[in-house]
C-alpha cells in the first residue's frame, strides 16, 4: 500500500516566500508591489496597442483592407517620389548640357534624347 502525500505540505513547500500565507490578509507592501506591477503591465499592454491587435485578429477583413489601403499609399509615394526625383535629375541633366562641356554633354544629350524617346513611345 503507497502512502497517500500530503497535499498542504507540498503547498506549502512550493509557495514563494514573498507570497502572503492565505490564512493571512495581504500586507501593504505586497499590495504596493502587485499594484506597480499591474501599473507596469497595462502601461506595456498601451504601449504594444495590444487591443488594437485583438481586435484585428476579430474582424480579419478590416486587417486586410487596411494593408491593402497602406499598399496604395505606399506605391502612390513611391510613383510620385520617383518622379519627382527624375524630373530633378532630368532638368539638371539639361542645366548641364547647355554648359556646353565636351565628353560629359555627349553622353546627357544621348540620355535626354532616349529618356524623350521614351516618352513619346508612352504618349
Amino acid at each position: 500500500m503507497t502512502a497517500i502525500p500530503d497535499t498542504q505540505t507540498q503547498q506549502a513547500d512550493t509557495q514563494p516566500a514573498d507570497t502572503p500565507n492565505r490564512a493571512e490578509p495581504p500586507s501593504e507592501a505586497y499590495l504596493d508591489r502587485l499594484q506597480q506591477v499591474t501599473e507596469e503591465l497595462t502601461r506595456t499592454m498601451e504601449k504594444t496597442r495590444i487591443a488594437e491587435y485583438v481586435q484585428y485578429l476579430d474582424r480579419p477583413w478590416k486587417l486586410i483592407w487596411t494593408n491593402f489601403l497602406i499598399g496604395i499609399a505606399r506605391g502612390l509615394g513611391s510613383t510620385i517620389g520617383l518622379a519627382v526625383v527624375i524630373a530633378a535629375l532630368v532638368f539638371f541633366l539639361q542645366n548641364l548640357l547647355m554648359l556646353n562641356l565636351p565628353i560629359i554633354s555627349d553622353f546627357i544629350a544621348d540620355f535626354i534624347l532616349m529618356v524623350q524617346e521614351n516618352y513619346n513611345v508612352l504618349k
